[in-house]
C-alpha cells in the first residue's frame, strides 16, 4: 500500500484532530462577538470568498500556469483560512478571537463556496468534465470531518473547561505540528514530483501566499481598521487550510497533481508567514483602536 493511497485517510483523521482542537477554543459567546465588528467580519469574507479567487486567477492568466496545477491553484484558494493562523495571529498580536469565529464561519461557508469555485475552475481550465460534486454524500463527509469535531470539542470546552483551558495550547501547537508533518512527509514521498512541478506552480504559489497576506492585512488598515484586527484578518486570509485542499484532491478529485500547489504551500506558508509578520508587522505602528 503506497503512501499516497493512505494519505486521504490519515488527513481525515488529523482534520479530524485539529478541528476538535478548535472546537475546545471555542465558546458560542466567539459567534455573538461578530456581531460587534460586522464590518471587519465582511470584509474578511469577501477578501475569502470573492477577492482571493478573483487575484488567484489573475496569477494563473498572468504566469501562464498548466491547467490541472490552475485547478489545484485555485482549490487552495478557495479553502478557508487553517488553524495555524490563530498560533501566527497571536505570535504578532492579533485579534485572535476573531481569526477562531472567522475560521468556523470560513470552515462552514466553505462546504458550498470551495466545491463552486472548484469546479468553475475544472470547467475553465481542465475541461475535464471532474467537478467536486454537492451531492449529499460529499457534503456530510464534509460536516463530519469539520462541524463535528468542533462540535464536540465545543462540547467539551463547556462541561470541562479547566480541561479545555489546559490542553487549548497543547492542541494549536499539536495542529501546527500535525499540518507540517504531513506537508513534510508528503513532500519526501514526492520529492521527484515536486521538484519538477516547482518551476511550473511554484513561483506562483509564492506568489499568491505573499498576494494573501498583504491583502488581508494592507486593505483593512488601508480602511481605518486598527492593528490587533488587520493582523488577524491578514493572517485568516493569507493562511489557507492546505491539508483541507490536499484531501479534496486526494480524496474527492482523486488526482495528485491537483495536491501539489497545496503540498508546495503548505510547506511555504510556515516560511512567508513569519517573514511577513517579522518585515511587515513589527515595524508597523499601533495605530489608536478604530470601531471596524
Amino acid at each position: 500500500m503506497s503512501f499516497v493511497s493512505i494519505l486521504p485517510t490519515l488527513l481525515f483523521i488529523a482534520l479530524g484532530l485539529v478541528m476538535f482542537g478548535l472546537g475546545l477554543s471555542l465558546t458560542v459567546a466567539d459567534f455573538r462577538r461578530l456581531l460587534q465588528y460586522p464590518r471587519a467580519v465582511l470584509l474578511a469574507l469577501v477578501l475569502q470568498v470573492l477577492v482571493l479567487p478573483a487575484a488567484c486567477y489573475g496569477l494563473i492568466v498572468l504566469l501562464g500556469v498548466p491547467p490541472l496545477y490552475a485547478v489545484g491553484l485555485m482549490l487552495l484558494a478557495a479553502s478557508p483560512g487553517g488553524v495555524s493562523a490563530n498560533l501566527f495571529s497571536h505570535l504578532f498580536g492579533g485579534n485572535v478571537a476573531m481569526n477562531i469565529s472567522l475560521t468556523a464561519i470560513n470552515t462552514l461557508l466553505s462546504i458550498v463556496s470551495l466545491p463552486l469555485i472548484t469546479n468553475w475552475a475544472i470547467a475553465t481550465f481542465a475541461k475535464t468534465g471532474q467537478v467536486v460534486p454537492l451531492q449529499f454524500g460529499k457534503v456530510l463527509e464534509v460536516i463530519v470531518i469539520v462541524l463535528i469535531p468542533v462540535v464536540v470539542g465545543m462540547w467539551v470546552h463547556r462541561r470541562a473547561p479547566a480541561f479545555s483551558a489546559r490542553m487549548e495550547k497543547p492542541m494549536k501547537l499539536f495542529s501546527a505540528l500535525v499540518l507540517a508533518a504531513f506537508a513534510l512527509i508528503a513532500i519526501a514521498k514526492e520529492w521527484a514530483a515536486l521538484s519538477a512541478s516547482f518551476a511550473d506552480i511554484g513561483p506562483a504559489v509564492l506568489l499568491f501566499n505573499a498576494l494573501s497576506l498583504g491583502v488581508g492585512y494592507f486593505l483593512p488598515r488601508a480602511l481605518g481598521m486598527d492593528k490587533s484586527m488587520a493582523t488577524a484578518i491578514g493572517f485568516e486570509i493569507g493562511i489557507h487550510n492546505s491539508t483541507l485542499a490536499i484531501f479534496i484532491a486526494l480524496s474527492v478529485l482523486n488526482n495528485f497533481q491537483l495536491a501539489l500547489p497545496a503540498a508546495i504551500y503548505s510547506v511555504s506558508m510556515y516560511i512567508m508567514a513569519p517573514l511577513f509578520g517579522m518585515l511587515v508587522l513589527r515595524r508597523q505602528g499601533q495605530n489608536a483602536p478604530v470601531n471596524p
